[in-house]
């Protein structure tokens, strides 16, 4: 109790010495408050205490520098020049005292008194809600009267009874105004007070100058802000603007003023203008759903901007002080108060105007990006409003982008989806069904999370449509829970990109690894890509054996007259007698013949091929274009192969045999030598044929084929999803075509091939006629020996049978056709001859494939020289 009362009695002496004039505190400061004469006012003692007992916690810094600014401005602003400089010199002596006694926490002794002052103004209001001994006031109240304010002066008294005595004097003319505990402020003034005087003055001095008051023209103002014409701001079509007509007498500031204001309204009107053409035309297939949910921020933003013109509406009915006598409220509207409340409105509708015209004839993705360009800004208001924006924009977008990925839904009525779909056949909905439409795609989406989306819902398709698979939702939903993202709609959101892209990426991993499972393991694609390789490709020998020796007798013939049955059950043949009978039925089932079209005069052998039958989903892999790129290597290879059969051929009948030798032996030395002679070059040519033959065959299979496939079964392993499959199986065949010299760059070498195979086959006929000839003249002599004595009479009726001249005439016969097949023989050696050196030539300095065989040079006529 003693400190308490010890605590009251410093604060009475302290509000004591406040209080009391400067001459009295000097003589009477020794002597104590017992011995004072009159005692503090309650009412200042309890104002004291509240403020000392309070915990004041201030907002600012503590700059004491900056607070002892902050007060002597603010003694300037208030003219009082002499006090500022008192307060200057206190301060300088006040902040260089240190040591023993003094105030270490010198700024909040400056706050306090600030506070103090402060609160002091504010108390000598007559419109706070609190009286002087009220309390602290809230920091922003309510501006009050002009009039009042002029008339309330800086020093003011509290008498007895807690009343504000406030004194006022400008130029010798005084006034006085009281304020009540009970809160009623009497006031009493001198009329002919100058400075509210000069205040009538200057409100005469705007009327003459203006025909149209200043609220009038706020209201009009606040009209154009709303598209809406006023009484004397109006639209003028020929500036496209809001103008102030030139028959108002207003000043010019205020003219241009007006003509900034009404910029907002010009923003508006555009804005305004885009959204109701836009929502007359939502079901237009050129406004699409982004721009619908464009139109609805856009709508928002200015619900927002209606209600800030209601309040401004609200305030613009009260009369602007200092210019209208009736003002009486402090909360109204001006021209400048209003170019303040329009300061941000006015950047976000210009921001609103610019995208509004960069998307006017844009939709869907692009529409995206494009206000996606606007977002990157460093002004965090526009950061923040941009944002926002884009998230209403982007959420149709986004929804596409989750339907695609985790539904294979293409829910795109209105083409504004960066995955582009069209109707195809099931073979053709991988390659062909759906692609990337790069004008509908957003900048803030790059071009590889682009292609993972799109493979992603094509992988769902894909498997839906073509395999006919269902467990594909298990991976989806699998992928959206480790991602920790839902599978409903609204998941996913502008500014999650991250989040976007680790949605794609799991779900991308899952359903590509259930679809090459899928391929793998049910529809057996590698079973089925060895098949085409020993069937189209010639790798199953003993079934390309039999094949051609049944169905060669068959092609000889004219194609026109070959049946396609016939030939489907020679084929069934050649499987049962080889070990292709244990393949698997479903693999033997697709192995068809084709017969090409072909020309009159054409031979079996032209236009045989075989086929398989590549049904959904192989067919995605195995498409026309592919399966005509296997029948060019087919046709290339049965090329090969018949060529070699052909050489075959020829060499049963070549070989040499005990009669042909004891005909050699009976024939004369002249025909001797010349039917050894042509046998030799018989021969000769064979071997050189059969040795380009055999070496090209060994290349095209091993060096070619297994190599080729060798690499296919490892990528085959590696690809992780569908495209990879299929690149890899593009460039295995891709490989084949190339180095089997069946491309596009090898045309000139694969024409100049193919005169070869067919100088081979006119070498197998001259050959076949050589030794028939032979084994006939043979079998002439045998008859003539055994059979001529008895048909003497026989023989000389028929004079052109090849013994009516003797046998003199069997060996001038011979001489003639031996010479004649010489000379066939020698034409077909050195054509070929010419050609193979002509095919050398013609290949690449630098050609990628290696054909060892074609280095063999081989000068028929020097080795006919060396020999004879």
């Amino acid at each position: 109790m003693e400190d308490k009362r010890r605590v009251e009695d410093l604060i009475s002496e302290l509000v004591h010495r406040l209080c009391t004039n400067s001459s009295s505190s000097s003589s009477s400061s020794s002597s104590s408050i017992s011995n004072s004469n009159s005692n503090p006012n309650p009412s200042n003692v309890r104002y004291a205490t509240r403020i000392l007992s309070s915990r004041m916690t201030p907002s600012i810094s503590t700059d004491e520098a900056a607070m002892a600014y902050s007060i002597k401005s603010q003694l300037v602003k208030q003219g009082k020049l002499s006090d500022a400089l008192s307060f200057a010199d206190l301060y300088s002596k006040f902040a260089s005292k240190t040591g023993p006694g003094s105030v270490k926490n010198k700024w909040a002794v400056l706050y306090l008194l600030k506070v103090i002052s402060d609160d002091r103004n504010i108390n000598r209001k007559p419109h706070s809600d609190s009286t002087f001994s009220g309390g602290l006031p809230a920091l922003f109240e309510p501006q009050t009267n002009g009039s009042l304010a002029r008339v309330l002066n800086d020093s003011c008294s509290l008498n007895d009874d807690g009343a504000v005595v406030i004194d006022n004097k400008v130029n010798g003319h005084s006034g006085s105004a009281k304020l009540q505990n009970g809160g009623v402020l009497l006031i009493s003034k001198d009329p002919e007070n100058l400075r509210d005087q000069a205040y009538r003055d200057f409100a005469a001095l705007v009327r003459e100058e203006n025909n149209v008051s200043e609220e009038v023209l706020v209201r009009d103002v606040l009209y154009c802000c709303q598209g809406i014409d006023g009484k004397y701001v109006l639209f003028d079509e020929s500036v496209d603007g809001y103008m102030l007509p030139d028959t108002i007498r207003v000043s010019k500031p205020i003219r241009i003023m007006i003509r900034k204001l009404c910029e907002l309204g010009w923003l508006y009107k555009k804005v305004k203008e885009y959204i109701s053409e836009t929502v007359e035309r939502f079901h237009d297939e050129n406004v699409g759903t982004v721009a619908q949910a464009f139109c609805a921020a856009l709508q928002d933003e200015l619900s927002e901007y209606y209600k800030l013109l209601a309040v401004l509406q609200s305030q613009s009915m009260n009369p602007i002080p200092l210019v209208s006598e009736n003002a009486s409220s402090g909360n109204y509207l001006s021209l400048r108060r209003l170019s303040v409340w329009f300061a941000e409105p006015m950047v976000k509708m210009r921001l609103m105007a610019v995208l509004v015209d960069s998307c006017k004839d844009l939709k869907g993705g692009a529409m995206a990006g494009a206000i996606h360009m606007h977002a990157q800004h460093g002004d965090p208001l526009l950061h923040d409003f941009m944002k926002r924006l884009l998230r209403r924009v982007c959420s149709p977008l986004f929804e596409m982008v989750r339907s695609w990925v985790l539904e294979g839904e293409l829910e795109d009525i209105f083409s504004e989806f960066f995955v582009l779909g069209q109707s195809v056949k099931a073979e053709s909905l991988w390659r062909e069904g759906y692609r990337l439409h790069s004008a509908m795609l957003p900048s803030f989406i790059s071009q590889s999370l682009a292609r993972r989306i799109l493979r992603t819902g094509k992988s769902i398709n894909f498997l839906r449509v073509c395999c006919e698979d269902r467990s594909w939702a298990d991976a989806a939903t699998q992928a959206a829970a480790a991602t920790g993202t839902t599978t409903r709609r609204g998941g996913l959101g502008y500014g999650e990109t991250d989040a976007l892209e680790s949605l794609v990426t799991e779900a991308a991993k899952r359903i590509d690894k259930h679809l090459m499972d899928v391929v793998y393991n049910r529809y057996r694609f590698k079973e089925h890509c060895l098949a085409i390789k020993r069937y189209l490709l010639l790798g199953q020998g003993d079934f390309v054996q039999y094949l051609m020796d049944i169905v060669g007798p068959e092609l000889s013939e004219p194609a026109n007259t070959i049946s396609a049955f016939k030939l489907a059950g020679l084929l069934e043949s050649a499987i049962r007698s080889s070990n292709a009978q244990y393949d698997d039925p479903d693999i033997l089932d697709r192995l068809r013949v084709k017969m090409m079209p072909h020309n009159k005069g054409d031979r079996g052998w032209d236009v045989f091929s075989l086929d398989y039958d590549a049904r959904v989903p192989l067919n995605t892999v195995f498409t026309e274009s592919v399966m005509a790129k296997y029948l060019k290597i087919f046709n290339f290879l049965w090329k090969l192969r018949r060529v070699e059969h052909a050489l075959i051929g020829a060499w049963k009948k070549m070989k040499p045999n005990l009669i042909t030798s004891h005909f050699f032996t009976k024939l004369p030395k002249a025909v001797k030598f010349r039917l050894i002679l042509t046998s030799r070059r018989c021969q000769v040519l064979w071997n050189e044929m059969n040795h380009f033959l055999t070496n090209l065959q060994y290349y095209i299979m091993f060096e070619v084929l297994e190599v080729s496939w060798a690499n296919f079964s490892d990528e085959m392993e590696a690809a992780k999803d569908l495209d990879d499959l299929l690149a890899a199986h593009d460039k295995y065949l891709h490989s084949i075509v190339e180095k089997s010299l069946l491309g596009e760059r090898s045309q000139d070498l694969y024409k100049s091939l193919f005169i070869l195979f067919d100088l081979i086959l006119r070498f197998r006929s001259h050959a076949d006629r050589l030794y028939e000839g032979i084994y006939e003249f043979q079998a002439r002599t045998m008859e003539d020996k055994t059979e001529l004595p008895k048909h003497s009479k026989k023989k000389s009726e028929d004079s052109e049978s090849w013994l009516s001249g003797g046998r003199k005439a069997i060996t001038q016969r011979a001489d003639e056709f031996l010479r004649n097949m010489g000379q066939d023989i020698d034409a077909v050696s050195k054509e070929y001859s010419s050609l193979f050196k002509g095919f050398i030539s013609q290949l690449p300095v630098q050609q990628h494939i290696d054909l060892k065989f074609l280095m063999f040079r081989l000068d028929f006529s020097e080795f006919y020289g060396s020999a004879f």
